[in-house]
């Protein structure tokens, strides 16, 4: 097939509201030899017990062998809720976990996950891990799932959604006709990181471009340049606080917060807020006549029912110095006049990319930018110098997961195994003449570790718990011979526990976009959620809902209030982790 031909493929499959026939040409020619002779199709009953409020219909299309010997089903799963596409992505992993293990545990599957109306769906490569474990009984070597969560990497896709990003990771593999693809050749076509070097070249050469073009109007308007030297202002830092706040926009403007109409909901304006605003009319000068309002008006000044009259619609107000003017700035005074086309090349540029809000998580990886891209930009734009000097170098989302666990693990053996044990009795309280109690010196104490939850008990909780909760109720539903997965102690003691995630306090000392804070409150929230489920159990290993107040919504508020941060210097750095 050659590339014009496969990059038609991609867009009428991956740009259209999904349609199974597509999908399974589509596959065939991905993957060039697919068996489709064990078809199924799942439905009512036949749905586990625990997956049935949300999937309405599953289906197999095939089945491929690789040239490896790696095998992968190739799947359809119907949703129940809209919702569901964007909210359940455990259960949408967890559900196709189950069959791949059950179904000879075969190595990987790729799934569409339609939603009810069809119109955006996801393009999901989920993959398993096994280990070798030897039967004692036949002395036979057998795959066997341990408590290692199945890995998922999507496309969201559809025809509100963006094929760029597809169509550059898919086409090479669509195109080769001769040779089979290899179960590693489609995790990279799944892989975040190429995405993340493409955005980040085009986002340069877009900043680029705009810092010259700031730098020619700062050159050729006196009045400019006298405001950018009061004001302490370059052309460079001016440039990329402005592609960071469209950034921004971007994301907001997919949750559908900008350009809500006045009776509408928040979460209904378009997409693409700010392409169609730039396309809606000839513009003298778009900056300034529609992005400083709605930078340092619209966005930054509190109104009542949120309605900008200027652009006749509802716009969210952000507290917080990323919509402040640079450097306090005279907007409405000084025209800033930045050509047209540098804003029609930049929106033609983040129309290219999916945006998603969701940050990833090391067992759910979206193929989309997300938002921290905002501090790896930053990072990316600053020269090596410039980087040490403000300390400005940020970790890897890998890392940043595996220190917010060891964290929590730390604190969690300390809070519940550490306690004082007095070295002597405490002397009885004497009292004076008037019945008070007289002072007494403080019996010293050593700190004495009593293993009530062992260390690697703790350890099952925060790194494997959401799986072994999965993995409960499958044993409870009767849905194959998993063994209890969270550990007695953990049960036993889950008031303690969960009394212990809430009062943690964090700090983050030289925080920059908020990714150690944020990956903490992710991580007290899936196990307060675990926990959920042991409280107010009338004895242990009894699951039972404890409804109410222990929403994911209020846990994280919680986790909000607990949270303190102070920044080291960088302008650019702390306005960003505000938002």
């Amino acid at each position: 097939m050659n590339r014009d031909h496969a990059a038609q493929l991609i867009r009428t499959t991956l740009e259209k509201p999904f349609d199974e026939e597509r999908y399974r040409h589509f596959v065939g020619e991905l993957l060039n030899e697919m068996d489709a002779s064990k078809t199924f199709t799942h439905r009512g009953n036949y749905i586990p017990k625990s997956f049935r409020p949300f999937v309405r219909e599953f289906k197999r299309l095939g089945t491929y062998t690789d040239p490896d010997g790696h095998t992968t089903d190739v799947l359809v799963v119907y949703l129940k809720k809209e919702t569901s596409l964007h909210y359940a992505r455990t259960m949408q992993r967890n559900f196709i976990a189950r069959h791949l293990k059950m179904r000879d545990a075969k190595d990987a599957a790729l799934v569409a996950y339609a939603s009810p109306d069809l119109g955006d769906w996801r393009f999901s490569l989920v993959c398993m891990e096994y280990q070798l474990a030897v039967d004692e009984e036949t002395g036979k070597v057998k795959p066997e799932e341990k408590l290692t969560p199945a890995r998922r990497f999507s496309f969201l896709v559809g025809e509100h959604e963006p094929n760029h990003t597809a169509q550059q990771q898919l086409v090479s593999i669509l195109e080769n006709d001769q040779d089979n693809p290899t179960l590693k050749a489609l995790e990279k076509a799944f892989d975040i990181e190429t995405v993340t070097k493409r955005f980040f070249k085009d986002y340069k050469e877009r900043f680029l471009e705009l810092q010259e073009e700031l730098e020619r109007v700062r050159m050729g308007d006196s009045l400019v340049g006298k405001e950018f030297t009061l004001k302490g202002l370059d052309s460079a830092n001016f440039a990329k606080k402005l592609l960071g706040q469209i950034v921004f926009l971007y994301f907001l403007q997919k949750k559908g917060w900008l350009g809500v109409e006045s009776d509408q909901p928040w979460g209904s304006g378009p997409k693409n807020f700010l392409p169609a605003l730039f396309a809606h009319e000839k513009y003298e000068n778009f900056f300034d006549e529609i992005l400083e309002p709605l930078f340092y008006e619209a966005l930054a000044v509190e109104r009542p029912g949120h309605v900008y009259a200027r652009l006749n619609c509802k716009i969210p107000f952000l507290n917080g110095g990323l919509f402040e003017p640079t450097g306090g700035y005279d907007w409405q005074g000084i025209e800033i006049l930045i050509d047209n086309a540098v804003f029609e090349k930049i929106f033609a540029t983040f129309d290219l990319y999916n945006f998603t809000v969701r940050e990833d998580e090391p067992l759910e990886k979206e193929v989309a930018v997300d938002p921290e891209m905002l501090g790896k930009v930053f990072e990316n734009l600053l020269e090596v110098q410039d980087r040490k000097s403000k300390g400005a170098f940020y970790t890897p989302r890998a890392i940043v997961h595996y220190m917010c666990q060891e964290s929590l693990i730390n604190y969690l053996d300390t809070a519940l195994n550490l306690r004082p044990d007095p070295l002597a009795k405490q002397p009885p309280v004497q009292e004076d003449m008037f019945g008070a109690a007289k002072p007494t010196q403080k019996t010293m104490a050593v700190m004495k570790y009593d293993s009530i939850v062992p260390r690697e008990d703790i350890e099952t909780l925060i790194r494997k718990g959401e799986l072994a909760l999965q993995h409960e109720a499958a044993r409870e539903a009767g849905a194959g011979s998993y063994r209890a997965a969270i550990p007695a102690s953990v049960r036993a003691h889950a008031r303690e526990l969960d009394e212990a995630l809430a009062d943690v306090k964090i700090c983050d000392p030289a925080i920059g976009s908020g990714a150690f804070p944020v990956g903490m409150m992710h991580e007290i929230v899936r196990a307060r959620e675990v926990l959920t489920t042991y409280l107010n159990a009338p004895h242990a290993g009894v699951r039972q809902s404890v409804p109410g107040e222990r929403s994911v919504y209020n846990f994280r508020r919680r986790g909000c209030r607990q949270a303190a941060s102070l920044a080291l210097p960088g302008r650019g750095r702390k306005r960003l982790c505000r938002h």
